[in-house]
């Protein structure tokens, strides 16, 4: 109870110094031909940070083996210490890995935006528990980390872009990125998860639609599934017709409530498979696409260049990261040079040093670790319940590892002192 009464007292601190400060944005993100310009019409280069892990984790962020959505890390979390303990944790977790103080420091660090990556169920429920089959239950979770996370990107005049991570069902075959339990139906077997989503995004944009610091919506991450019986992934399909009839859905329930924001869409095949396309439906559209892992050459971007000209729309770079300081220059050079702006990601891990800040995990951490990938003995619960709050007091930046190096490879006009 003292945790939660000075985190409203500090919140409430917060709000009423913000409030007297001018948040004014240059008007909604919006296209200009193959530019995001600014309500004004000045152009902008995003520069963001993606927040994996937060309201979503995945397994190797925590340095787990194989496969490991984040339902399955919460059952491990549960056969340990219990559920009343799991749930505190969670509670916690949510609380301390993304501060004021986390915002603070990408805006001094000359970031401009944010994505957010969205767990669908902290803002509704599963379709197989929601007690009347023809409603959607809301859950005020989500929507109060969105609200508490907003009231910082508009103080340090942060764009934040709304990220579905994690679709009802799951929206691929990759489980790890979109926490899909494969006993029930995905997103894409069952209409009612398709349902879902599509309510959910009006949800969404019903409640942030006169909100100019959201720079826009991100529809669904990386879609991997193949609906024509090619390569599992979606990578070879030629059409990918469900994908855009569902995106088509989703701008239009979006559409009914707010017509301000930047409607984003990724292809099949974790976000690069654009085969199929119709071709722009709607007047504020930007095609994202992810890159990992490949050559910083012209020839890697090649597709995403060619679409940008065929449909004069503008193109974003929603996701990469995950390599070494030296790539990362490279490939916002090669970004920017074709004025491309992006996302990195993550913003925060545990025992990593690509990312801004390495979340130092404590020293028993090693012990949970040998025994969830199979290397090791059951550790009591007293030693689970030490390690794991400790993990979530550690999350905090000022218990956190800076990693300046990461930062001056992205942003390399980075002030020396944080």
């Amino acid at each position: 109870m003292k945790f939660h009464s000075a985190r409203r007292i500090s919140l409430a601190v917060a709000g009423v110094l913000l409030a007297s400060i001018s948040f004014a944005a240059e008007g909604f993100l919006r296209t200009q031909g193959d530019r995001i310009v600014t309500g004004t019409g000045h152009p902008i280069l995003l520069r963001g940070m993606g927040l994996g892990g937060w309201m979503l984790q995945e397994g190797y962020m925590l340095r787990l083996k194989g496969e490991n959505p984040q339902h399955r890390i919460r059952s491990r979390i549960v056969e340990l210490i219990g559920p009343e303990a799991t749930e505190r944790f969670y509670i916690l977790w949510r609380d301390r890995h993304m501060t004021e103080a986390d915002v603070r420091a990408l805006a001094r660090a000359q970031f401009n935006s944010i994505r957010l990556p969205m767990h669908y169920n902290l803002f509704t429920l599963p379709v197989d528990e929601e007690p009347d089959p023809n409603r959607h239950t809301w859950l005020p979770t989500g929507f109060e980390m969105i609200d508490r996370l907003l009231t910082w990107c508009r103080a340090y005049r942060i764009y934040l872009i709304l990220d579905l991570h994690a679709a009802p069902g799951g929206q691929g075959h990759d489980v790890n990125i979109c926490d899909r339990d494969t006993n029930k139906p995905s997103l894409w077997e069952d209409a009612r998860n398709q349902a879902k989503t599509v309510a959910l995004w009006r949800k969404l944009a019903e409640r942030y639609a006169q909100e100019p610091w959201i720079g826009g919506y991100d529809l669904i991450n990386e879609p991997n599934w193949s609906f024509e019986g090619r390569e599992r992934h979606g990578r070879e399909d030629q059409t990918n017709a469900p994908l855009w009839k569902l995106y088509q859905e989703i701008t239009r329930a979006i559409r009914e409530v707010d017509t301000n924001h930047l409607i984003i869409l990724g292809g099949n095949g974790w976000g690069n498979n654009y085969r199929g396309f119709p071709g722009p439906w709607d007047s504020n559209m930007v095609l994202s696409f992810h890159k990992y892992w490949n050559p910083n050459t012209d020839e890697t971007i090649a597709p995403y260049l060619a679409l940008r000209e065929k449909y004069r729309l503008p193109i974003w770079l929603g996701e990469s990261g995950e390599n070494s300081n030296e790539w990362f220059r490279e490939c916002v050079a090669l970004m920017e040079r074709h004025h491309i702006g992006w996302a990195w990601w993550p913003h925060k891990k545990v025992a990593s040093s690509s990312c801004v800040y390495t979340v130092q995990p404590p020293a028993e951490y090693q012990q949970l670790l040998e025994y969830w990938n199979g290397n090791g003995p059951r550790p009591t619960r007293e030693t689970a319940l030490r390690v794991l709050f400790t993990l979530t007091e550690n999350l905090h930046p000022d218990r956190c590892h800076y990693n300046e190096a990461v930062v001056k490879a992205l942003i390399p006009a980075f002030p020396a002192t944080q």
